[in-house]
């Protein structure tokens, strides 16, 4: 018997529907905590030769809070160690929306992070100006707010800037860079900062913020995606590359669909040999 239109329209409907609460629950339940490790080979031009295959372990988008469990922030910190980077990066929003309560917390949850070249730290929008950056450098954590360092490494130097999220003026930025050395990489909490980043001729970029989109429809994508120039993963303009991580945590909704968190391994590159 063929089936009126009627009726095949609302097959589909409960179908799209029974779908869509199916995908729902699994990134609540599962793929939300489903953590892995991202491998990439970061190209960074003018690099030296000493500094070719530094890896750097890339952490980002914590978000701790009622929904993003400490058991979560803790197995990142463990997967990281298990990789023994040279030197690690934390990439913003530790909290969600500034909230003290998980403030402490956080900063004590990411303390056992240890590497031969140091544990730096940026802030993001989610993070407050004076209680995230004290508890994070109350852990031996060197917070970069609005600030570069050198580093020392096989005998050449890797200089560090790191920016707030609201520090996005050309001259602001021109400040932080001023009189940078050759190998500079750029830690900036928004990957919209690509645009100056390229200006300055900055060789690399590590941002976050994104999420990956957090929610990516198969045929649709990530609603994020128009807003930024990459949403996640590896990127460039001109002679400046970036890599955008899909973060650990969630907000707005504790889900994520077909978009896994990560912590990224990140190996420096010449790019000549990539």
């Amino acid at each position: 018997m063929l089936l009126s239109r009627r009726t095949a329209i609302k097959g589909l409907l409960a179908t799209s529907v029974g779908a869509l609460t199916g995908a729902s629950a699994y990134g609540v339940a599962y793929e939300r905590h489903r953590l892995g490790i991202t491998q990439a080979a970061l190209p960074v031009s003018g690099l030296a030769p000493a500094l070719d295959g530094l890896r750097i372990g890339f952490l980002t988008d914590i978000h701790h809070s009622s929904t993003v469990p400490a058991d979560d922030v803790s197995a990142a910190v463990r997967l990281t160690l298990a990789q023994q980077p040279d030197l690690i990066v934390l990439g913003g929003d530790y909290v969600t929306f500034g909230n003290r309560a998980f403030v402490g917390p956080v900063a004590e949850l990411l303390s056992p992070l240890r590497a031969p070249h140091g544990v730096f730290a940026i802030l993001g929008n989610h993070d407050d100006d004076r209680d995230m950056p004290a508890a994070l450098a109350a852990r031996h954590i060197e917070v970069l707010k609005d600030a570069r360092t050198r580093i020392e490494i096989r005998g050449e130097p890797l200089e560090l800037a790191g920016v707030r999220f609201w520090t996005r003026r050309p001259e602001d930025l021109a400040r932080v860079l001023r009189n940078a050395g050759e190998t500079v990489i750029l830690l900036a909490h928004d990957p919209r900062r690509l645009t100056e980043a390229a200006a300055f001729n900055v060789p690399a970029v590590l941002s976050g913020h994104t999420h990956g989109g957090q929610v990516v429809i198969p045929g649709v994508g990530a609603v994020a995606r128009r807003r930024f120039p990459i949403l996640s993963g590896l990127g460039s303009r001109e002679n400046t590359s970036i890599f955008v991580s899909r973060g650990i945590g969630t907000v707005y909704v504790p889900m994520r669909i077909n978009c896994p968190p990560e912590v990224a391994i990140l190996t420096l590159k010449r790019p000549s040999q990539i």
